[in-house]
């Protein structure tokens, strides 16, 4: 071969070898998902990180959860007497019920759409889901998965011998090995665990108080959001914004445009001034801040200071640019700080600055330099050091032109980790029995007739099950500790240990995410689960995209949806801002 041949040969394989070198962009951003834990009420706690089931893993470590703290993927939430909300960045929204634990199985991005597969271990969990195009979001719970792919509303209970599935607005699709079961707006869906497959499709029942308290929440989410996306330049739904509107003000100071401040804080107001910093392995060290507005404006955008509009305020993320003034020079324009419609998550929206072995951080500004001088620093530095030296202290410089230096991130040793300790969450047992109204959670106390049949792997009446696995049964529930309360139908509901509770076996292992391709069509590696069946996206990610929809595959027909409505959450659950 000449060396004219062979030149352009070696620039193919140079070339080839150059992409395959360089990662990519989809690889990079795969775990860089950071969702808000936005309401907390009663006992919560988290594991960061769990092996297998998580409440058998006796590795893990609990700590207590505290609200805006932020999830990442592999975290799990645990209630028992108490119950959360959780706020995605699409607008989705998940609620859970008491004594109830959720996997947050997977969290990535693929091609810029938020890939969502969580795995309801135990109790039961509401969801608002709000997808833009492409986004995947999908729960398993027992022996099957509910898909959703546009604007809907469910709620999933996890049984020790089956599970249900609610549809409350919208449609979800049920998966269950190969078979795939749309469910329209009003139905439910009940299967047995194990062995033979039992699925039972009927009427959604009267909605209960958990039921109401998340009716309550995505009306409240959905207004405040919907009234505060006004005061921001971009149409697409922002975490935490519904928060500020209910929580604080907006107002325009002029040249620098619309603003927010918190209600009742005066012109000696700084930020960072309550709340604790927490320690996590993959994003350093993270304000946790105690105030129910604390996660946009610690978390994106940035804090601008002006005496005469009263100090310090919060200034939006400008998704698709705007003005600022630089401090010294004209108001000037500048370009997208970040790409739309995901505005770029910092642990604190602050910047870390050291004079000798005096540590202190600035607010940040929205035109602040990577590793340059911050521009607010001439309006006074923050004692970072916890939350009782937060209470408004400013370390201001002693002299003009004082020298600070820029960090990049604080020492891992500047502060103590704000998280405390907690226990695991214990197994609660419950089974379910079906009957033409709906489904009834039935307690497995001491004095109930329904026992677990080890030989059967299901729940049975005592009454009917032979001596020798009735005595077993019997025997096993003599050591159940104090049985705790179930509201949905107000009967015991006995506890069992983690550690030592064996339940039925149950698949807890999410289906892989599907990709589309023609009109909808639901496959993914490694054997289809039937068409997706879904209708239109309820937003849109990007111009010329196909919508998630047609097909009907393996669906499985439903009954007709019945005319009753469930509490006051149908219909969509609000606009979440979207234009």
């Amino acid at each position: 071969m000449t060396l004219r041949r062979l030149f352009p040969f070696l620039l193919l394989v140079l070339l080839a070898a150059l992409f395959l070198s360089v990662p990519s962009a989809s690889a990079d951003s795969s775990h860089a998902r950071i969702i808000r834990l936005s309401v907390v009420t009663g006992d919560v706690r988290f594991a960061a990180k769990t092996q297998g089931d998580p409440l058998t893993d006796s590795r893990a470590g609990w700590d207590a959860a505290q609200m805006n703290l932020p999830i990442r993927q592999g975290y799990v939430l645990a209630t028992d007497n108490g119950r959360t909300e959780v706020e995605f960045e699409n607008g989705t929204l998940a609620f859970l019920k008491e004594n109830t634990v959720l996997e947050f199985y997977d969290l990535s991005l693929k091609d810029g759409a938020l890939i969502t597969r969580l795995v309801l271990r135990q109790g039961s969990a509401s969801f608002h889901v709000n997808p833009l195009e492409g986004d995947y979001f999908s729960v398993t719970g027992g022996d099957f998965t509910v898909e959703v792919g546009s604007r809907a509303t469910f709620r999933l209970d996890n049984f020790d011998d089956g599970s249900t599935v609610e549809a409350i607005s919208g449609h979800v699709n049920v998966l269950h090995r190969d078979e795939t079961t749309r469910l329209e707006k009003g139905q439910s869906l009940s299967m047995k665990a194990g062995g033979e497959v039992s699925v039972n499709i009927g009427r959604v029942p009267e909605p209960d108080e958990f039921d109401h308290w998340v009716s309550g929440r995505i009306d409240t989410v959905s207004t405040a959001t919907s009234a505060a996306m006004q005061y921001t330049s971009s149409p697409y739904y922002a975490p935490g914004f519904g928060s500020l509107y209910s929580y604080g003000s907006w107002f325009n100071c002029g040249a620098y445009g619309y603003g927010w401040r918190p209600f009742g804080v005066g012109a000696s107001w700084s930020p960072f001034t309550d709340g604790q910093w927490i320690w996590d392995p993959a994003l350093g060290w993270t304000w946790n801040s105690f105030q129910p507005w604390g996660w946009a404006p610690y978390h994106y955008g940035g804090w601008l200071f002006d005496s005469g509009c009263g100090g310090w305020y919060y200034s939006p993320p400008l998704l698709y640019g705007g003005y600022y003034p630089a401090p010294g020079v004209p108001i000037r324009r500048f370009p997208p700080r970040v790409h739309a419609p995901r505005p770029v998550y910092r642990p604190v929206t602050a910047v870390f600055v050291r004079n000798n072995k005096t540590l202190g951080i600035v607010p940040m500004h929205p035109l602040d330099g990577k590793g340059k001088t911050p521009l607010n620093l001439d309006h006074g530095i923050v004692s970072p050091r916890g939350a009782s030296d937060l209470a408004g202290r400013r370390v201001i410089a002693s002299e003009p032109g004082e020298k600070w230096q820029t960090l990049k991130s604080p020492p891992k040793d500047a502060f103590s980790n704000g998280l405390v300790a907690s226990a695991a969450p214990e197994r609660v047992s419950r089974t379910v029995l079906e009957r033409a109204s709906g489904t009834r959670i039935v307690s497995t106390m001491k004095d109930s007739s329904i026992v677990y049949d080890p030989k059967e792997h299901r729940y049975v009446n005592s009454s009917n099950v032979p001596s020798s696995a009735s005595r077993e049964s019997l025997a096993a529930r003599e050591k159940v500790p104090s049985p705790a309360r179930d509201g949905r139908n107000n009967v015991d509901v006995p506890r069992t240990s983690a550690r030592t509770a064996v339940a039925p076996p149950r698949n807890s292992v999410p289906p892989p995410v599907p990709y589309y391709s023609g009109g909808g069509e639901r496959s993914s590696v490694g054997g289809s689960h039937g068409s997706w069946g879904g209708g239109g996206s309820s937003g849109s990610r990007s111009s010329g995209g196909s919508s998630m929809g047609g097909g009907s595959g393996h669906s499985a027909p439903a009954p007709s949806a019945p005319s009753a409505s469930h509490g006051s959450s149908g219909g969509g659950g609000g606009s979440h801002g979207r234009p």
